[in-house]
């Protein structure tokens, strides 16, 4: 089961925050590319409203910052190739309790959707394989971070990407199948089987794809209910 979570760091040793926090109009969009020759990955950092002069003298000032050229000036957006001067290690590993757990979130079965850079540290979304990945995660960042905020945590049940709403393709399409034929009317106009038949898919199938969906709403409408049975106070 997929996980989707977006929260925010507040760890001031991540890369590039020293240059967020020169910049506080601007915006940082940073996507890490595959590792070079050399074995450092480079950043693809987008920064939106403001000018180049000050960006680039935010990264020569930087000490993550060995070497950027800038690849797009488009309106009010600037995109930059930027090459570390050190790897994560070196960067983060010394202000972190048993350095040695950043190999295993290297490791960690996750993917990073979209990162976003702060002058406290970073807002990112993040796809875990499962709950279990999620909570390794989590458990670091809560014991090394200033703090760790979840903001919003997403289940998806495999049949694709979610829609804005964090609903899947399959589930959307079983809401509104049922919908139109009567199964949420009362009296029901239609039963889960009925329904079931016309998607070409179990009556059981069906049940649980209804239930997530309505589930995930119902968290939507509690304020992101699912985030508050993992909250835990900060340190």
């Amino acid at each position: 089961m997929g996980l989707l979570a977006e929260y925010e760091l507040a760890f001031e040793h991540l890369p590039l925050v020293d240059v967020a926090a020169a910049l506080p109009a601007a915006t940082l969009t940073v996507a890490v590319g595959q590792p070079n020759q050399s074995g450092l990955p480079p950043f693809d950092v987008r920064v939106d409203s403001e000018k180049a002069e000050s960006v680039e003298a935010a990264f020569e000032r930087s000490d993550f910052v060995d070497r950027y050229s800038r690849i797009e000036t488009r309106g009010d957006r600037l995109r930059y190739r930027v090459v570390p001067a050190t790897t994560m290690d070196e960067q983060i590993g010394r202000h972190v309790d048993r350095s040695e757990r950043l190999h295993e979130l290297a490791d960690n079965d996750s993917i990073i959707e979209d990162i976003v850079v702060t002058d406290r540290g970073w807002r990112q979304r993040r796809w875990f394989v499962d709950r279990e990945a999620f909570e390794r995660y989590c458990t670091f960042w809560r014991s090394n971070a200033d703090a760790f905020e979840l903001r919003r945590l997403r289940e998806a049940d495999g049949f694709g990407p979610t829609d804005p709403n964090g609903l899947t393709e399959r589930q959307l399409e079983a809401l509104a199948a049922a919908n139109e034929m009567g199964y949420f009317d009362i009296p029901r106009r239609a039963s889960l089987g009925e329904v079931a038949a016309t998607l070409d898919i179990s009556a059981s199938s069906l049940s649980e794809r209804l239930r997530r969906a309505q589930a995930h709403l119902a968290e939507e409408a509690l304020d992101d209910g699912l985030i508050n049975r993992f909250k835990e106070p900060h340190r």
